[in-house]
């Protein structure tokens, strides 16, 4: 028995895969727990603009987040500031009443700032000071509906988990087979073996998120206010990532445990990063910049964007473009990694079809 446990042991320290598993997951799960498991919100973007827009802005405190003071705008300009996710909260003065604008898609930035303006009420009143009476309304979630909020973001993650799983397995299974060895002796680039690799999945994908669009629509009511074309281009965008990224880890793995636990790895982080459950400006400040390397997040920007809020293409660009320079270089990474090995299964291809004719001779 203790000569099966040294023997354990010692493969487990040769596997060093599995060690990181072991060590970099736990620690990465506390991490994002203690530091990014936060649903309180402290800062929440805000506009002010009307003609009283320097007044209101002095009554507001934390967790107002004042990024624009505007007492020539009006309601059209806030409103428009909530649907490109420029702020949260758009405050509109008026001579008769102020009304603030709320980004329904944020929840618990919504929440945040009416427990916030409630708190201010009261204070006001047990003070006896005169503080204008803020009248609420919630755009483009009106009733705060977790499922609309979720639906949009559960597609980026589908995509994620075909893109990257599914992909990276079934590559690996062809290596284990002894297919990739073909494919190396036939006159194929790199990029041709890629794309007849991805194409497949990208199709799959394509069609599971119609599904999944489709059947929120239709069971949980979630909207579809925007455009189908920029949303597919974002789709896209995203799903190139993910494909590339399932390419790389197939080609670092040698066998499909080896590609699970590498796909993990890539995907628990923008599970729970991305701002599909956790929002992102709740996160400790040294946990938001990696939120910011992962392609899900600009998925989830421009999903519910574009799904709740109609927000145009010129609004989307930030997100849209980070995706396509992550898809030119996790792609250009995968056609470099697949090269790579390419080149020793081309050998023995050309070794084992040697030694066949010299056989049949």
């Amino acid at each position: 028995m203790w000569t099966m446990i040294v023997k354990e042991f010692r493969q487990l320290k040769r596997d060093r895969r599995t060690l990181a598993l072991l060590i970099v997951l736990p620690v990465l799960l506390l991490v994002v727990f203690g530091y990014a498991a936060r649903f309180d919100v402290s800062k929440v973007t805000t506009v002010v603009v009307g003609p009283q827009a320097e007044a209101v802005a002095g009554h507001l405190r934390a967790p107002f987040d004042l990024v624009e003071i505007d007492r020539n705008g009006d309601r059209s300009l806030a409103a428009s500031r909530l649907q490109d996710g420029t702020a949260v909260v758009g405050v509109v003065t008026g001579p008769t009443q102020i009304v603030a604008l709320m980004d329904g898609t944020q929840l618990f930035a919504v929440e945040a700032a009416e427990s916030a303006l409630a708190h201010m009420a009261q204070a006001a009143k047990a003070n006896g000071a005169a503080v204008p009476a803020i009248a609420v309304q919630i755009l483009y979630n009106p009733n705060l509906t977790t499922s609309w909020i979720m639906i949009p973001g559960l597609t980026g993650l589908i995509l994620l988990f075909i893109g990257t799983l599914i992909t990276s397995l079934g590559i690996v299974r062809e290596r284990q087979t002894g297919t990739i060895e073909q494919l190396a002796v036939m006159p194929f680039r790199p990029w041709d073996v890629i794309i007849g690799k991805i194409v497949p999945y990208l199709l799959l994908a394509a069609l599971d998120l119609i599904a999944i669009v489709l059947i929120g629509m239709v069971l949980f009511g979630v909207p579809f206010a925007g455009n189908v074309a920029t949303f597919a281009l974002g789709a896209l965008l995203f799903l190139l990532v993910t494909l590339g990224m399932g390419v790389l880890v197939s080609t670092v793995s040698q066998n499909q445990g080896q590609a699970i636990q590498l796909a993990i790895m890539f995907v628990v982080p923008q599970i729970l990063l991305s701002g599909l459950i956790f929002p992102v400006s709740s996160m400790a400040g040294g946990v938001q910049w990696i939120a910011y390397v992962l392609p899900l997040k600009y998925f989830i920007d421009i999903s519910r964007g574009v799904m709740l809020k109609a927000t145009p293409l010129t609004a989307l660009w930030g997100p849209l473009v980070v995706l396509a320079g992550m898809a030119v270089i996790v792609l250009g990474l995968a056609v470099l990694r697949f090269r790579r090995d390419l080149a020793p299964s081309a050998r023995r291809g050309r070794t084992a079809e040697a030694g066949s004719k010299a056989v049949a001779a």
